[in-house]
């Protein structure tokens, strides 16, 4: 949940992932009193304003940014808190003159909450951007009982730091991101004008731009730990770069190259609604049909809301279904596309249809599976998918490679996952977990190559045209997937498992994709008529990705170099952060905590924990889907966290406590909150 708050904080804050510990031994601020149990935010003041639309605004030194709608905004001299709906979940911008950024820091602190206490854990710097220099980016623990989040990030323009205070209710962390980055994303100084690419025409792609680009890798590889990247490159219709850096798994000779088979995770997304958008096409479904009127056995939580959920709904993003991976991830054993489909007919949205950005792996398989049934109604929902996906996809563009067959995929040229253990060390990944998709497969199931992808990215630059000239699928069809459903900041929007960035004044259509030590993107320029994928094994592997966008747009605009520097530092404090955590953590658990746990327990949506001590001290957990040997911790509120620290396994933060005479162990995403009971 930390790392979702880094967008928020600009500047001031890392892109890089944190690590799955939490950060940092505690340092306390001298002049910020101890926290409450139960943290309350600032009344509001008598001059707040409660925006309708989405609103340009500017703090009290005239740094520019925008207010959401439904957010509220007040003024309190040189502070401006910008207020969420849900009252638990404020913003503060302070400026000003102080010395230093711990100077700034704390007289941040002291104007919006002089009695606010969290221990500091971690301290990152970040590049000279967006016309801010001297970026530093402050973490705080918080227990995990209070489901909050704490940052703070300094930023240095025209003489004067700007200071962002973030204490944030985790839930509406996860729910109100898009509006985070709407808000924030263009935080810019006083004066301070954005970099363009208006108007300039793409270079071409030739050996010493190429070469660029696998510097970047290769430079980015070193800094990551990242042990393989494969990419490729298309312009004007042909391939000007197809290959690999680095190794398909740790502690073996085999290159990657691009035949080299990754998981593309949530890039099968795009490949799904490209199915859709061929029986649209074929007039076999509408993208405006409800989804009951041909499959009707879809339900979600409530009848009113299964009623309105229409074909392209399913992969918007944009219906108010939350995350809930947690169930799909614990628990997928004996899991079937009809069980699946099944699951989420218990579940709710958390906001408005349109409203705001919400990622749904569940809904998405929903999506692929409708299509699959539309085409093939007599066949099994997941049968029908995967011939849809053959016969109208991957046979007619000619990816022979692209597979949902993991026996398949693990007998040919394939990469392995890759982690970084609790001591900062490349490892490989448990490859357990990136089985829990096969059954929601169409939202991340497929593995694929430099080769196959590319052909699916000419096609989707020539619109719609197949290298023979046959016209594959109608461009409207085509293009109906890039339209904006739901914002996920303010110059980025989510169509049906595209996104289209518009930063820099030129158009990029993208979709990442995450699974346990894969992770990749595709993308492509439509008006400059280029494309690229890259394809990673390694758990940092999307700094390397999310950069390789912006490498791309400098070595085709000429823009500032950025991207080498981003990379650099985001690696950088990862293990600085990754570091402050070891020391945070017990391991092997505490002995004595661990005495403490029951040695079963069961919670109805996540299954099955055994806890098993070895002969050598360590404590595993053990999912039944998969096992990890666990760290714990002391939070500052006196209770106590078991963690897993098996590469591979992140099952995030684990909460020992009490029902009755009953041990307890309660696990959190962000809207949600699970209690395993002991068995007895």
């Amino acid at each position: 949940m930390r790392k979702l708050v880094c967008a928020v904080l600009v500047a001031a804050c890392s892109s890089s992932p944190k690590p799955s510990t939490e950060p940092a031994p505690p340092v306390v601020h001298n002049d910020v009193p101890a926290t409450p149990a139960t943290p309350t935010v600032p009344a509001p003041a008598a001059n707040e304003k409660v925006m309708t639309v989405d609103t340009p605004w500017a703090d009290t030194d005239g740094n520019t940014f925008v207010v959401a709608a439904g957010w509220k905004v007040s003024s309190h001299d040189t502070l401006t808190v910008v207020s969420a709906p849900e009252p638990t979940t404020q913003i503060a911008l302070f400026d000003t003159s102080a010395a230093t950024s711990e100077a700034a820091r704390d007289a941040a602190w002291k104007a919006y909450r002089p009695d606010a206490k969290w221990p500091l854990l971690t301290t990152t710097k970040s590049p000279d951007r967006n016309g801010w220099s001297k970026g530093v980016g402050y973490e705080y623990q918080t227990s995990p009982n209070e489901k909050r989040v704490v940052q703070v990030g300094t930023s240095f323009a025209n003489g004067r730091w700007l200071v962002l205070i973030a204490v944030l209710d985790q839930a509406v962390a996860e729910k109100r991101g898009g509006q985070f980055g709407i808000m924030f994303a263009h935080l810019y100084p006083k004066g301070y004008s954005n970099e363009s690419f208006k108007g300039k025409t793409a270079a071409k792609l030739d050996a010493a731009h190429i070469d660029a680009l696998k510097k970047f890798v290769s430079d980015a590889e070193a800094v990551t730990l990242v042990p393989g990247v494969s990419f490729g490159l298309i312009q004007d219709g042909k391939v000007v770069y197809a290959g690999g850096i680095g190794l398909r798994e740790l502690g073996k000779k085999d290159t990657v190259d691009n035949k080299t088979l990754f998981m593309i995770a949530s890039n099968t997304k795009q490949l799904t609604t490209l199915m859709l958008a061929k029986l649209v096409d074929a007039k076999k479904l509408k993208w405006e049909d409800t989804v009951t009127s041909v499959l009707p056995t879809f339900k979600l939580g409530t009848e009113e809301v299964t009623k309105q959920v229409q074909i392209k709904h399913l992969i918007c993003a944009c219906t108010g279904m939350p995350r809930q991976d947690l169930e799909w991830l614990f628990e997928w054993k004996g899991s079937t596309p009809e069980s699946v489909m099944k699951s989420l007919g218990t579940m709710v949205p958390t906001s408005k249809f349109g409203e705001l950005f919400q990622y749904s792996n569940l809904m998405a398989a929903a999506g692929g599976y409708t299509g699959g049934h539309v085409a093939y109604p007599k066949l099994e929902l997941g049968a029908a998918y995967d011939k849809a996906m053959q016969t109208l996809v991957f046979d007619p563009l000619g990816m022979k490679s692209t597979t949902f067959d993991y026996a398949k995929a693990l007998r040919a040229n394939h990469a392995m996952p890759h982690g970084i253990d609790v001591d900062g060390q490349a490892a490989r990944d448990l490859m357990e977990e990136n089985y829990s998709i096969i059954s929601a497969r169409p939202a991340g199931a497929a593995w694929s190559n430099v080769d196959d992808i590319l052909k699916y990215v000419t096609m989707e630059l020539a619109d719609g045209k197949l290298p023979n000239g046959t016209q594959y699928i109608s461009s409207e069809a085509l293009d109906e997937r890039e339209k904006p459903n739901v914002a996920l900041s303010a110059d980025l929007t989510y169509g049906m498992g595209l996104m289209v960035h518009t930063k820099y004044d030129v158009r990029v259509v993208d979709h990442g994709g995450d699974m346990i030590g894969f992770h990749s993107d595709v993308m492509w320029i439509p008006e400059a008529k280029i494309g690229a994928v890259i394809l990673t094994n390694g758990d940092l592997g999307p700094m390397i990705r999310s950069n390789f966008q912006r490498k791309l747009l400098e070595v085709l605009y000429d823009g500032k170099p950025e991207a080498d520097e981003n990379v650099a530092t985001s690696a950088k404090n990862f293990f600085s952060s990754l570091v402050d955590a070891r020391k945070l953590l017990t391991i092997p658990a505490d002995p004595v905590e661990s005495k403490k746990l029951a040695a079963h327990y069961h919670n109805d949506a996540l299954g099955e924990l055994l806890v098993t001590p070895t002969p050598g001290g360590k404590t595993l957990f053990d999912f039944g889907e998969f096992k990890t040997e666990t760290a714990s911790l002391k939070n500052p509120d006196g209770t106590i966290t078991f963690t897993g620290i098996t590469p591979g396994a992140d099952i995030g933060e684990l909460v020992a406590g009490m029902n009755g005479d009953k041990p307890t162990l309660t696990i959190r995403d962000g809207q949600h909150e699970y209690v395993f009971a002991a068995v007895k």
